[in-house]
């Protein structure tokens, strides 16, 4: 397998979910502003969409993918019999899960949003809302096993493409929301579970090539599937350790008026390099890294950690400096229009400067996890994630009345560099830190060319600044073309320094 071909095949498919995602809020912006509707929707969408990062972004398969290939090794019909009894039991505690939910949806919406309990209308929007949106978390969960199979089985085309269903849908909900004059926020709502049944659809026609589900209810649990239970609380909060954080973020901003929307937007800019840089290499590495700590391959496994190390920093150490450098002339192109005003931009782009701080942690949390997933240990990456909660915690409380919801990014980021740093650590005390020294002089290289391309973006926005202005129309396709024209910079001072060839990704 070569790690930069199949991460470069879910990067694409990411890359235009990601795309259409900003088109859907990009109209969601335009036609809600930050406006309470905007925050009421928002609230109700971030709990299944963290869920959806959660489970479709790798901590599923975090779980899932070394138990499932331990079992393939030893035979197909007992991968098959493991997978049909995760399956069984997952659908049927999915339910139970869903239905409390929607019947104690207020209590939830106090704990994720206790800022809106002073607003009634805001308070009452949220809690319809999230009864419709909720059942998507059975949906995208259920969609998540079988990207977790199709991955197993080293594709990852239809996994990534999935979540390109959900922005298909949600776009087309506002746009016959606009046409038919029919309530923006609810016909999202209910366009987010509808979504999440098509990609399972989708995702079960995809899989039956490889896999035939046959669900067995049991009511005597066997030790293997038991295992992958007791494994995969803890590998959601460490795997999903980003998401979890800005949920926190998502609950101390909802008592200051559009912050929950400021961070909403500004996350959603930010997540296309975490996507690419961290979840992409992470999804595809962790096959690779299970199969060959499974098969006791030491110089496999120090070669896999090392590329898909490499590979994050790559890319997100120039997603980083790109999102700090720009980020007013980010937001503004791509939301400062309609009700979304100039205060808005500012406000949004703040947010979204300090996340840049944080991008290549966020991406080598993902990848450092994975070195302890693929031994089965889901154990201390939750401990870390838990000490990286604490700080995140802690700093956002008590510096938030001082300075308010612009804390939240910048503790979001100090407490994932610290994780990073706690990693390096635990890693390297236990000897699972198989990385080649050559990685140094590689890394050097990566922050020259972060440099030249970082000149030329400060000087393109600089002589470009009067097309980039609020009032200007076509100021996002100005931005698109300085970004673009900064990447491909990026891109062949990295080919020509070369640390840019496919061969240099081969994993065996």
């Amino acid at each position: 397998m070569n790690l930069l071909s199949s991460t470069s095949i879910f990067s694409f498919f990411t890359l235009i979910s990601r795309v259409l995602g900003y088109l859907r809020d990009i109209l969601i912006a335009f036609f809600l502003g930050a406006s309470i509707f905007a925050d009421a929707f928002f609230v109700a969408f971030r709990l299944p969409n963290t869920f959806r990062r959660l489970f479709a972004e790798g901590t599923f398969n975090s779980a899932f993918i070394p138990s499932y290939t331990e079992e393939r090794i030893k035979s197909s019909k007992k991968g098959k019999e493991f997978a049909d009894d995760v399956l069984s039991l997952l659908i049927l505690t999915l339910i139970i899960i869903v239905t409390i939910v929607e019947i104690f949806t207020p209590y939830l919406v106090y704990i994720i949003a206790p800022g809106f309990i002073e607003n009634d209308i805001k308070f009452n929007l949220a809690v319809e809302l999230t009864r419709i949106t909720f059942p998507f978390l059975l949906f995208v969960s259920l969609s998540s096993f079988f990207s977790g199979i199709l991955n197993s089985n080293n594709k990852f085309a239809a996994a990534a493409a999935a979540p390109i269903i959900l922005n298909i849908v949600l776009i087309t909900s506002l746009v016959v929301s606009y046409y038919l004059g029919l309530n923006f926020t609810k016909q999202l709502s209910f366009g987010v579970t509808l979504a999440g049944i098509l990609q399972l659809m989708f995702l079960f026609y995809v899989t039956l090539k490889f896999y035939k589900p046959r669900l067995i209810f049991k009511l005597k649990i066997n030790s293997k599937v038991k295992f992958f239970f007791k494994k995969l609380l803890p590998s959601i909060l460490s795997s999903g350790i980003t998401q979890i954080n800005i949920l926190i973020g998502t609950i101390i901003a909802s008592f200051e008026s559009g912050a929950v929307s400021y961070l909403y937007y500004a996350d959603r800019v930010y997540q296309i390099n975490l996507a690419i840089a961290g979840i992409a290499v992470g999804t595809v590495s962790l096959p690779a890294l299970s199969k060959a700590f499974k098969s006791k391959n030491i110089k496999k496994l120090s070669n896999i950690q090392s590329k898909s190390f490499e590979l994050s920093l790559l890319l997100s150490v120039p997603a980083s400096l790109g999102l700090i450098l720009a980020s007013e002339g980010i937001v503004n192109a791509l939301f400062g229009y309609g009700s979304f005003s100039k205060e808005d931009v500012r406000l949004t782009a703040d947010a979204l400067k300090y996340f840049g701080y944080g991008v290549p942690a966020f991406a080598m949390v993902k990848i450092l996890s994975n070195f302890f997933f693929a031994r089965d240990n889901t154990k201390t990456p939750f401990y870390i994630s838990l000490v990286m909660v604490i700080i995140n915690i802690s700093i956002s409380l008590s510096l938030f009345s001082s300075y308010g919801f612009i804390i939240i990014p910048i503790a979001t980021s100090i407490a994932t560099w610290l994780g990073v740093i706690i990693y390096i650590y635990l890693l390297n005390q236990r000897k699972y830190l198989l990385l080649k020294i050559d990685l140094i002089p590689t890394f050097i290289k990566i922050i020259v060319s972060t440099i030249i391309m970082s000149l030329i973006l400060v000087l393109a926005l600089d002589n470009f600044a009067s097309y980039l202005d609020y009032a200007y129309k076509f100021k996002a396709i100005y931005l698109i073309s300085i970004i673009s024209f900064a990447g491909i910079v990026y891109l062949l001072s990295c080919y020509l320094l070369g640390i840019l060839k496919i061969k240099n990704y081969k994993t065996s």
